[in-house]
């Protein structure tokens, strides 16, 4: 069964497109987690829907990630197949002068860097945020007062019924860390950006800026997966896990980053169990000492100790 269902995938994709036990400590920001079944790199909306349907027609459960930079795999690995866009679905365009047409594996870097040489600005505030543009539609992503959300015009999906569908920024349904995309389980294919003409020295000034705060105020020289809480309304997921005393609490080799308490790192030879139990301590504190409850922004894939 499982070498039948590799021959059907290499079929679409080739040998070089599809591993077997692929570990995803190799493939996620954290450098954590155990082998996916299956680990996929479609080059075209029409390979990504040709396995995806092979998935289906198994009943073999499937998860699209980009960089895996916003993702906890459990050490036992997922038992099914990974599909991932940001290695083979990344070409970025530039059209009608202000607007950028990215695959959804494109990392927002890139596009930010795009931006910067076309003279557009609007895309600063990604331009340090580790992550693909299919992630940040899906999760409105968004840093130092700017979002997604300000800068989409259109977004391409894949519904679970194959269908592709282009669907206006009005109808995205974008707020704090969440989309119509998201609720849908829509995959993301491309995205339309509308940027605005700019001055290259201020739009790399602003970058530059940006770039400074990050390397003071985040632990960036450790693996994580940035943020690990969404912002409790009212409050700052970091100031509460600080002023709860667990700056530098440490579970293994998981630690709660000194320099900014929003972060969980990996400060070495972690596992995914370390950081999970990490988190479930961190959310049992907070609401122990201010009634907040925590929410994970990082999405967690297999199965950990608490689940059934």
């Amino acid at each position: 069964m499982k070498e039948d269902l590799f021959n059907q995938f290499c079929s679409v994709l080739g040998s070089d497109n599809a591993e077997k036990n692929e570990p995803m400590s190799k493939h996620t920001t954290f450098r954590v987690g155990g082998p996916a079944d299956y680990y996929l790199s479609p080059h075209s909306t029409e390979e990504l829907k040709k396995i995806c349907r092979i998935c289906e027609e198994n009943e073999l459960p499937y998860f699209v990630i980009g960089n895996g930079s916003n993702l906890l795999v459990s050490d036992e690995g997922y038992r099914g197949a990974v599909i991932q866009i940001y290695r083979n679905m990344s070409e970025i365009e530039v059209e009608d002068n202000t607007k950028i047409r990215a695959k959804a594996g494109a990392l927002l870097a890139f596009v930010a860097k795009t931006a910067l040489n076309h003279r557009l600005t609007g895309m600063e505030f990604a331009s340090g945020i580790p992550g693909t543009i299919g992630g940040a539609v899906v999760m409105n992503a968004g840093a130092y007062g700017g979002e997604m959300k300000d800068i989409l015009e259109e977004v391409t999906v894949l519904t679970g019924a194959g269908e592709v569908k282009v669907l206006p920024a009005s109808e995205l349904e974008l707020g704090y860390r969440t989309s119509i995309v998201k609720k849908e389980g829509y995959l993301v294919l491309e995205a339309v950006l509308s940027l605005e003409e700019g001055e290259p020295a201020q739009i790399q000034k602003r970058m530059n800026e940006l770039k400074e705060q990050r390397v003071s105020k985040q632990p960036l020289e450790f693996p994580s997966a940035g943020s690990t809480f969404k912002r409790p309304e009212g409050y700052f997921a970091g100031k509460l896990i600080m002023d709860a005393g667990l700056a530098g609490y440490q579970i293994g080799g998981a630690q709660v980053s000194a320099k900014h308490c929003g972060f969980l790192i990996n400060a070495g030879n972690a596992t995914a169990r370390d950081v999970y139990r990490l988190i479930r301590f961190v959310q049992k504190t907070v609401w122990d000492k201010f009634q907040v409850e925590l929410e994970t922004e990082v999405k967690m894939l297999g199965r950990f100790e608490d689940e059934d």
